[in-house]
């Protein structure tokens, strides 16, 4: 990357560039912002007339990251990066990490390829801070450190996870607290059974957003983080994720699991500065609700 150029008066990104780049052509600048070369405070900008205040800082990144992020999947989107963590939105349909039928395509392959910027000796890596099942879109942190891993997954318990979900039917109160313990013994799926030594207790709190005639969109907030647990506990009470046949849905109007990791609050595992994050519902659930 270049120096950081921090802003000192008010004004607009283009004009800020301009004014202190006059040794690079203004077209090459515009490539800059437009191919997403250009991070205001660590986040690509791409808007011309971005709005900049004192104490921002300005970098542009190199060629070869450039073409790394274009090596994306168009859908996984960067919230945020540092030399600490990195925030996704993961799509639809994209394993977290690697399993026995898929070795390349996930996400912490992609990620992995562009903290390393292309270059297949770099020593770089990610570490997976928590997961996303595979049909599940929306938000999650990588580390970039052991560190940084260690202190996000100690904390994790006490930061805040935000889901939305459409459902089936609909839960019988527009808000309530949904309690059970999970089997997590199989593989593929979880069952709610009675409470034993090998059970884990799950707890998710809910509250209705719009009831449809025949789907709800719900949201929901995490207390405890177990595998397929919104899943399971949606299943239930009656009212199944659409899309997901693995715990009883009848209905698929989306083609996909109607599940969506939707906000981030977290502490910064290196500076404790509040992280947070939103994401907004994908459009092929949106217009369904």
């Amino acid at each position: 990357m270049s120096r950081p150029l921090t802003v000192k008066e008010p004004t607009e990104l283009l004009a800020f560039l301009f004014a202190n780049l006059p040794e690079v052509k203004k077209t090459k600048v515009r490539n800059w912002l437009k191919y997403e070369s250009i991070l205001v405070n660590d986040r690509a900008r791409t808007q011309f007339n971005h709005p900049l205040v004192p104490g921002d800082v300005v970098t542009i990144r190199s060629e070869k990251i450039v073409r790394t992020i274009n090596t994306l999947p168009k859908s996984m989107k960067i919230h945020f990066e540092d030399q600490h963590l990195i925030v996704v939105d993961k799509p639809k349909n994209l394993l977290a990490i690697a399993s026995e039928a898929e070795r390349e395509k996930t996400a912490y392959v992609y990620l992995t390829d562009y903290v390393r910027g292309g270059n297949e000796r770099s020593h770089e890596r990610i570490f997976i801070v928590h997961r996303l099942d595979r049909e599940t879109s929306g938000l999650m942190v990588f580390a970039k450190t052991g560190e940084s891993k260690d202190l996000l997954q100690e904390n994790w318990d006490q930061g805040e996870k935000h889901y939305l979900a459409v459902v089936e039917g609909g839960p019988p109160a527009d808000e309530g607290t949904l309690e059970s313990d999970l089997d997590e013994a199989n593989p593929y799926k979880v069952y709610s059974v009675p409470k034993s030594e090998t059970t884990r207790h799950a707890i998710t709190h809910y509250k209705v957003l719009k009831r449809l005639t025949r789907m709800t969109l719900v949201e929901l907030r995490l207390e405890t983080g177990r595998r397929h647990q919104i899943r399971v506990q949606l299943a239930e009470i009656g009212c199944p994720i659409i899309g997901d046949e693995k715990y009883s849905a009848r209905t698929d109007p989306a083609k996909r699991l109607g599940l969506h990791a939707c906000f981030l609050k977290f502490r910064h595992p290196i500076t404790n500065a509040t992280m947070e994050f939103s994401s907004p519902l994908p459009p092929e659930l949106a217009k369904l609700v």
